[in-house]
């Protein structure tokens, strides 16, 4: 395993790490961007995507734009698709004519389905017959013990933590250490596994717990932690 001897706790994130879109927000924007005549550069832009995981990290322009639109849903979401667009290369008015459109797509038709991740029976059977208390923690609203179930992987969880349960939310250390005492457990012996650098490692970083990234296309090479490219690669022996 990848963990030192301190760690005997491992959390986890849920949607991206756990759980799985099929296809992809990604690929969905991917595809109707390519659909929309933007060119391969802007449609699949890393940029992009970086934003995306910047924007949903409680970012000040997600807090903004919550402010501006309020239970507007469909504005919210169009100035979201016009900010996607500008930062994966777009010029403004070029986003702002595409953005309803796209909004359009993503609301007609992205209708994904809910996958666990691949190898995750195993390594969650793994870490618990290995000794290592298990958890969730997620930026959701609402408790999400049903979804868990519905994956098949409850019984693997000890305990599960949604953001809008406490008010507090990744990267804030405030949702950390509400698990942390929960469990009884000090931050240095913890280990946070998500798939968002800005949520994941920064928000595991400021409650001082080992983050880990998973980030199979390299897509935040900045990150200060141990990266792998998939769930599977929990039970490697080294950190390099």
């Amino acid at each position: 395993m990848i963990f030192g001897k301190e760690i005997n706790t491992i959390y986890f994130d849920l949607d991206g790490t756990l759980r799985h879109n099929q296809p992809s927000f990604l690929e969905a924007l991917a595809d109707f961007n390519t659909q929309l005549g933007l060119p391969t550069e802007i449609a699949t832009s890393q940029q992009g995507h970086r934003w995306l995981h910047s924007y949903w990290a409680q970012s000040t322009q997600l807090l903004a734009d919550r402010d501006t639109f309020g239970e507007d849903e469909l504005a919210f979401w169009t100035n979201h698709s016009r900010r996607y667009l500008e930062a994966s290369g777009c010029q403004p008015d070029q986003a702002r004519e595409l953005a309803p459109q796209l909004t359009e797509c993503m609301r007609e038709e992205y209708s994904p389905a809910d996958t666990l991740a691949d190898q995750a029976h195993e390594i969650l059977s793994q870490l618990q017959k290995a000794g290592y208390r298990l958890g969730v923690i997620s930026n959701r609203d609402a408790p999400f013990d049903e979804q868990l179930q519905s994956l098949g992987i409850l019984t693997y969880f000890e305990y599960s933590l949604a953001a809008g349960t406490i008010d507090s939310w990744k990267p804030e250390p405030l949702i950390f250490e509400h698990a942390l005492a929960h469990m009884d457990i000090r931050p240095e012996q913890a280990a946070y596994v998500g798939d968002n650098y800005f949520a994941d490692v920064v928000g595991a970083q400021n409650a001082g717990i080992m983050p880990v990234l998973i980030d199979p296309v390299n897509l935040f090479p900045e990150a200060d932690c141990v990266i792998i490219d998939s769930l599977g690669d929990l039970n490697s022996s080294s950190t390099d």
